[in-house]
């Protein structure tokens, strides 16, 4: 009689966790140009709110450059990522970072070729580096600050934008666990030297967020936080493949999935493709 109570528990145990849990789609590459690799899958862990799915887009640093777009540098104000996108000629478009109260300038240091939106380097660890000046460091890196040599690898550069450290040089998690919960939008980098723009709407724990990304089939190197809630925005629109995905639910702020549109944003990190010799 104790085995079958037994499996009787086993069983009922294992239906409460599928309904909370579900296998994570398989991550089906959609080939939109070049380089350039579009999908939308699963994941593992099913939110409260939205459709519990990550929107990947995979790009090749060799192929496109990384253009950092700021509405500071420009003289202009705000605008949506689908904006950006349409008057830069951009073919995707996410948030560079977290932005202060004067809606334009980047939490963390921010500098773009000439140009300094922000010259302080903050506690936050990790800075997004971009337009190398030499052959000798990759095209694009998240520079890990307690891991990397910041003193030399910002002569090496040319765009920087600095904002928090998800997963370090080692894969490991940096965020601790809280109850606090958003939509997303973050960057990586892959393995094999692909960047990586990662879009959720559905919100998660930042901790949460980490370990899913980190036990998928992504192969990811490290990752570094750029927004959230009603902000974090995805624009893609390349090759007859239009994508649009805006964040909606963040604790304390806006705790429902009912945004369905842009919200203007002042910095954001834009891809073009290179012209080829």
């Amino acid at each position: 009689m104790k085995n079958v109570l037994y499996v009787v528990i086993a069983v009922i145990i294992g239906c409460l966790l599928l309904s909370t849990r579900f296998i994570e789609g398989e991550i089906i590459w959609k080939e939109i140009d070049e380089g350039l690799y579009y999908t939308t899958y699963n994941a593992p862990i099913k939110s409260s709110h939205s459709d519990s799915k990550i929107d990947v887009l995979k790009i090749s640093s060799k192929l496109y450059n990384f253009n950092l777009l700021s509405a500071k540098e420009k003289g202009g104000s705000s605008k949506t990522a689908k904006d950006w996108s349409k008057q830069e000629n951009q073919i995707a478009v996410i948030n560079a970072g977290m932005y202060m109260a004067d809606h334009a300038t980047n939490v963390g240091y921010m500098k773009n070729f000439n140009f300094v939106n922000n010259g302080r380097l903050n506690s936050d660890n990790t800075v997004a580096a971009f337009n190398r000046k030499t052959d000798s460091v990759p095209e694009f890196q998240i520079i890990d600050l307690t891991c990397q040599d910041w003193d030399v690898l910002k002569t090496q550069y040319n765009s920087f934008s600095q904002s928090i450290r998800m997963m370090d040089c080692n894969q490991k998690n940096r965020w601790s666990q809280q109850s606090k919960k958003w939509s997303m939008v973050v960057i990586g980098k892959d393995k094999e030297d692909n960047v990586l723009f990662i879009f959720s709407r559905s919100p998660y724990s930042v901790h949460d967020f980490i370990d899913i990304l980190s036990k998928s089939s992504l192969n990811l190197h490290n990752l570094m936080y750029l927004e959230g809630g009603p902000e974090a925005s995805f624009y893609l629109n390349h090759n007859k493949t239009t994508v649009e995905k805006m964040g909606s639910y963040e604790t304390g702020f806006n705790e429902n999935d009912n945004n369905n549109q842009f919200w203007r944003i002042p910095n954001v990190i834009g891809i073009s493709k290179k012209v080829r010799d």
